[in-house]
C-alpha cells in the first residue's frame, strides 16, 4: 500500500481528528485552551514517531509582550522531530492553532461542531488553519503505517498566536528552539492548485487628534478634533492614490497594489457628551506593504504623509504610535524546493501548479528572514476564514495531506 492509498482508507481518521481540533476553542485573544490542545497535539506527534516536546513561554514574556488580562493564558508551542535514516537536509512544518472569535448565527449552532455537511466540515478553525494540522497529521500517519522513510529529517511546529502577532508562536520559535530547517512549509496561504511564494506586510498605527474641550453651545471656544480627524481622514486620499501608482506583479501575473485601511478601530475620548465639543479623537490605519517592499519603508512614507496632511490643517495636533508589525515576504519560485512542491501539487491534482504572493501576512517570514531558509505556503484552506460558517472542504483536506506525503517522498534537497 502507498501513502496515497493509505490516506484514501483513513480518511475518517483526518475527520476525527479534525472535529477534535475544532472541538477545542482556542479563541485568541485571549488565548483559550492552549494548555489543552498542545497536550493533544504533543500526544499525537508522539504516537507518529517524533521525538516531542512542549515548550511553554516563560511568564516575563508574557508579561512583556501580552495586556495584563491576558497573563492568566498561558502559551504553549509543540515542537516535533523526526530523523530519517540518510537523510541529509531538515523540512520543517508550521501551523497556528488559535483561532479568532466568534460572532453571528451559525448554520449548525456551535460554531466549534465540527459539523459535516455535503462534504464540507463546518468550525472555527477548520480552514484557518486546524484543517492544514489534521491533513499533515494523516500525512506523517501514512508514512510510518506503510513503512515509507522520508527523503528528508522532519520537524513539526505547532504554534500561537497567529491571529495576533505571532511572537510568544513562530516568533519565539525560530529565535528559540532546537530547530535546524533547510526548508520551510507554511501550511497556509496557497491551496488548491496555487503554491504560496509570498506575502504581504503590515504596518498598524493608532492616530490621535488632539482638539479642546469646550461647552456645545459655544464650539468656538474649543477645538473639535472629531472634525480635524474627519479632515486628515479626507486628506489622505491623495496618498491613497499615490500607493495605487505602486505595482507588484506575481509569479503568477497578478497586479498588486500597497493599500491603506483607516478607521478598523475609531474612538472619541474620555469625557465625551452630546454637549461637549470633543477634545479628543483617534483612528487605526492599517497599511500593506507589497511583498517587494519593507515595514519599515512603509511606516516612515505613512508617518510623513499623515504629518504633511495634519501641517495643512488649521489647529490639527497629532500623534502617532506604532500598534504592531508583520514583515513581508517574497522569494521567486526558481529555487528547486519550489518547483518540488509544484510537482507534487500538479501530480496529485492533476493540473498544473501556478505561484501566487498573498495579500494577508502569515508566519512564512518568519522563517524566510531569522533563518534564511526557502519558504513557501501551501494548504487545504476552506472558506469563509474569520467569518459566519467558516468550513473546510473533505476532498481538499484529503488532497493536501496526499501532496505533504508526496513531497516527504520525493524531494531530499
Amino acid at each position: 500500500m502507498t501513502p496515497a492509498t493509505y490516506i484514501d482508507a483513513h480518511v475518517p481518521d483526518l475527520v476525527g481528528r479534525l472535529q477534535h481540533l475544532v472541538g477545542i476553542p482556542t479563541v485568541n485573544p485571549p488565548g483559550q485552551n492552549y494548555d489543552t490542545i498542545t497536550a493533544y497535539l504533543a500526544r499525537e506527534l508522539t504516537a507518529l514517531g517524533l521525538r516531542t516536546k512542549r515548550h511553554a513561554i516563560p511568564a516575563r514574556l508574557l508579561k512583556k509582550h501580552l495586556p495584563a488580562a491576558q497573563y492568566g493564558f498561558p502559551r504553549f508551542n509543540v515542537l516535533g522531530q523526526l530523523a530519517a535514516r540518510g537523510a541529509k537536509k531538515t523540512i520543517h512544518f508550521n501551523a497556528h492553532y488559535d483561532v479568532v472569535p466568534v460572532s453571528g448565527q451559525w448554520r449548525h449552532g456551535n460554531p466549534f461542531s465540527g459539523a459535516m455537511q455535503d462534504g464540507w466540515i463546518f468550525g472555527r478553525g477548520t480552514s484557518d488553519m486546524k484543517g492544514s494540522i489534521a491533513s499533515l497529521l494523516l500525512a506523517l500517519q501514512a508514512l510510518r503505517a506503510t513503512r515509507t522513510t522520508p527523503k528528508m529529517n522532519v520537524e513539526v511546529s505547532f504554534t500561537a498566536d497567529e491571529e495576533t502577532d505571532s511572537l510568544l508562536g513562530s516568533g519565539w520559535l525560530v529565535k528559540h528552539a532546537p530547530i535546524r530547517p533547510d526548508y520551510a512549509i507554511v501550511m497556509e496561504g496557497g491551496e488548491a492548485n496555487t503554491v504560496c511564494c509570498g506575502h504581504n506586510g503590515v504596518v498598524w498605527v493608532e492616530v490621535t487628534v488632539h482638539g479642546r474641550a469646550a461647552h456645545g453651545s459655544t464650539p468656538e471656544k474649543g477645538i473639535n478634533a472629531l472634525e480635524k480627524m474627519s479632515a486628515l481622514v479626507l486628506g489622505l486620499e491623495d496618498y491613497k492614490r499615490k500607493l495605487a501608482r505602486r505595482t507588484f506583479v506575481t509569479p503568477e501575473g497578478r497586479t498588486m497594489r500597497p493599500t491603506l485601511n483607516l478607521g478598523g478601530v475609531f474612538a472619541s475620548g474620555e469625557g465625551g457628551k452630546i454637549n461637549t465639543v470633543p477634545a479628543l479623537a483617534s483612528f487605526s490605519i492599517d497599511r500593506r506593504a507589497l511583498a517587494i517592499e519593507t515595514t519599515a519603508s512603509a511606516e516612515r512614507e505613512l508617518r510623513a504623509a499623515l504629518a504633511d496632511v495634519a501641517r495643512k490643517i488649521p489647529q490639527c495636533r497629532i500623534t502617532v504610535a506604532k500598534v504592531s508589525e508583520n514583515h513581508p515576504y517574497y522569494h521567486a519560485p526558481a529555487h528547486p524546493f519550489f518547483a518540488a512542491m509544484a510537482g507534487c501539487v500538479t501530480r496529485v491534482r492533476r493540473q498544473p501548479a501556478v505561484f501566487n504572493v498573498s495579500t494577508g501576512f502569515n508566519d512564512m517570514h518568519f522563517f524566510a528572514h531569522h533563518l534564511k531558509i526557502p519558504t513557501l505556503g501551501y494548504g487545504p484552506g476552506g472558506q469563509n476564514y474569520h467569518a459566519v460558517n467558516e468550513r473546510a472542504k473533505i476532498s481538499e483536506l484529503v488532497a493536501s495531506a496526499k501532496i505533504y506525503a508526496a513531497l516527504l517522498t520525493t524531494f531530499a534537497g
